[in-house]
C-alpha cells in the first residue's frame, strides 16, 4: 500500500445536545478545535505536513516484498491503532487541534525505495513515524529536509526498528527502544554496545550458573549479524558457555539446523540462544525433536519474534519456549489500561511484538507533540520545536505498557520480564506479578565489539 492512509475517528454528540449548543452558542466545537484554543487559538498551517485540521506523519517500512511478505505489516497496523486511538475521544480527540493521519511508504526491502520514501516525507509529512526499512543505507536526505522556512532543521525520526547506522546514529532519530550502538563509539574499533542481561542471568541463576549451549544469530543483513552478534555478546559476558556461536538464514529450512542439534548432542547443551524469526526457532526446535533433544531441563530461548501467532500453531514443537518482552503481554488484558487500548484500536487478531513497536512510536510522537505545544502553543508546533519536545522524554513508559526509556538519551530500558509457551499459550514467568518488570540497574551492560568495518 503506498500514499496518505487519513484515520477519521470522531466522537459525535447526541442531536439533542447539539440543538441546545447552536441555540446557545451558534457554534459546535469539536474536541480538538476546543482543545487547540485552550492552547493558544485556532490551528493554523504551522510546518510541512501541518494544516489547520490535520497532522500528516510517515512511515517507511518493509511490507511488500518476495523474501518476507508481509515483514513489518504489524508495525503499520500499530502506528495506525495509535492514530485511530489519539483520534478518538478517549485519546484526547486529536494532536494539537487537529487529527493525526499517517502516510506509508514502502520500502519493500529496497534501498532505492527507502531512500524514496524518506524524501516523501520530508516533502509531505511533518515527521517520520515507526520506521522500520531494514535496508535505509542513507539519511542525508532527513538530515538536510528544510521547513516550511527553507532552513535545512532536518526531518525527525522516531523509528520503531532502527538497526543501520546511518539511521540509528542520525541526529534527527531517537529510537523508541533507545539504541543498542552507543554512537559515540560508532568510529571506534571495538565499539560499545547497550545489552540487557536481566533474562541471562535469571536463567543462570536457576542452572546454579552452569549453562552452555547452541547461540545463533541471523546473518541475512551485516546489520542483523550484528545485532544477534550483540545480544550474544551479552549472554557470554554474563556467564552463559558458547558450545556453538553460529549464524543462519532466515530462509534456511530444517536440514541447516541438523549439524546444530547434533553438536548439542554431542556437548550435552543445556541451552540454545536463537537471535532469529519465530520461523527459524520452529526449524530448530522441529530438528531437536527428530533427533530425541528433548530434554525439559534445557533452557530454549528466542527473542520478541517468537511471540508470534506461529507458536500456538507448532505448539507441540514450541512447547517450553522463553521470551523475553519489555512489554506487558497480551494475556495481561484488563491490567492496564494502554494495553487494553492498543488490543481495542489495533485489534486483537494484529496485535504482535512488531505492532507494540508501530503504536508505541505513535505515543511517543503524541508525548513530544504535547510537550512541544505546552511550551510554544498550537501554532508554534515545527519541526524544530517536535524535538525539543522529544528531549523532554526521559522516562517513557506508555502508561506501564512498556518498560521504562530515555527515549531522549537513546537509552534501552534495563527492565524485562519473561514468558513462557507452554500448554498452547503463553504465561508469564517472571516477574509473577502481573503487570509488573524487574528494572535492576545491574540488568544494563555495556559490551564492546569490533562489528562495524572500517
Amino acid at each position: 500500500m503506498f500514499g496518505g492512509y487519513v484515520l477519521r475517528t470522531r466522537e459525535l454528540l447526541g442531536i439533542g445536545v447539539v440543538v441546545v449548543a447552536l441555540a446557545v452558542t451558534g457554534v459546535v466545537p469539536s474536541a480538538a478545535q476546543a482543545q487547540a484554543q485552550a492552547q493558544g487559538g485556532s490551528p493554523k498551517a504551522t510546518e510541512v505536513g501541518i494544516t489547520p485540521t490535520k497532522i500528516h506523519v510517515g512511515i517507511v517500512a518493509d511490507v511488500d516484498n518476495p523474501f518476507v511478505p508481509g515483514l513489518f505489516q504489524g508495525v503499520v497496523d500499530g502506528l495506525r491503532g495509535a492514530a485511530d486511538y489519539l483520534n478518538s475521544k478517549a485519546g484526547g480527540g486529536g494532536l494539537a487541534g487537529r487529527k493525526l493521519v499517517v502516510d506509508f511508504y514502502d520500502s519493500k526491502l529496497s534501498s532505492n525505495e527507502a531512500r524514496n520514501g524518506v524524501i516523501k516525507a520530508c516533502q509531505q509529512d511533518f515527521a517520520m513515524v515507526g520506521n522500520a526499512a531494514l535496508f535505509l543505507a542513507n539519511m542525508d536526505d532527513a538530515i538536510s529536509c528544510e521547513d516550511t522556512s527553507g532552513a535545512a532543521t532536518g526531518l525527525p525520526d522516531i523509528p520503531a526498528i532502527a538497526t543501520g547506522v546511518p539511521e540509528t546514529c542520525a541526529p534527527v532519530t531517537y529510537p523508541i527502544g533507545g539504541t543498542q550502538l552507543i554512537c559515540s563509539t560508532k568510529d571506534q574499533h571495538p565499539q560499545t554496545y547497550n545489552v540487557n542481561q536481566g533474562d541471562f542471568k535469571y536463567f543462570l541463576k536457576l542452572h546454579k550458573n552452569d549453562l552452555h549451549g547452541a547461540l545463533l544469530a541471523s546473518n541475512d543483513t551485516k546489520d542483523a549479524t550484528r545485532g544477534g552478534a550483540v545480544l550474544i555478546s551479552g549472554a557470554i559476558q554474563a556467564g552463559i558457555k558458547p558450545d556453538q556461536n553460529v549464524t543462519r538464514s532466515g530462509r534456511d529450512q530444517q536440514s541447516a539446523f541438523t549439524g546444530i542439534v547434533t553438536q548439542m548432542k554431542r556437548d550435552s547443551s543445556n541451552y540454545s540462544l536463537i537471535v532469529m524469526s519465530a520461523n527459524s526457532a520452529i526449524q530448530l526446535r522441529s530438528e531437536a525433536q527428530l533427533q530425541g533433544v528433548t530434554d525439559p531441563n534445557i533452557v530454549w530461548e528466542c527473542v520478541i519474534s517468537c511471540y508470534d501467532k506461529l507458536l500456538p500453531g507448532n505448539a507441540a514443537v514450541m512447547d517450553g519456549e522463553y521470551i523475553p518482552l519489555t512489554f506487558l503481554p497480551f494475556e495481561e488484558a484488563g491490567s492496564n489500561a494502554t494495553l487494553d487500548n492498543f488490543l481495542k484500536y489495533v485489534g486483537k487478531n494484529k496485535a504482535n511484538g512488531f505492532a507494540v513497536y508501530g503504536w508505541v512510536a505513535g505515543l511517543v510522537f503524541a508525548e513530544a507533540v504535547k510537550a512541544a505545544v505546552a511550551k510554544d502553543g498550537v501554532n508554534g508546533l515545527t519541526r524544530r520545536t517536535l524535538v525539543s519536545g522529544i528531549k523532554t522524554l526521559h522516562t517513557f513508559n506508555a502508561g506501564g505498557m512498556v518498560a521504562t526509556v530515555d527515549i531522549a538519551s537513546r537509552t534501552p530500558a534495563a527492565c524485562f520480564m519473561l514468558v513462557q509457551f507452554k500448554s498452547g499459550t503463553f504465561k508469564r514467568v517472571y516477574p509473577k506479578k502481573k503487570g509488573t518488570f524487574d528494572c535492576k540497574p545491574s540488568n544494563h551492560i555495556e559490551v564492546k565489539a569490533d562489528l562495524i568495518g572500517n
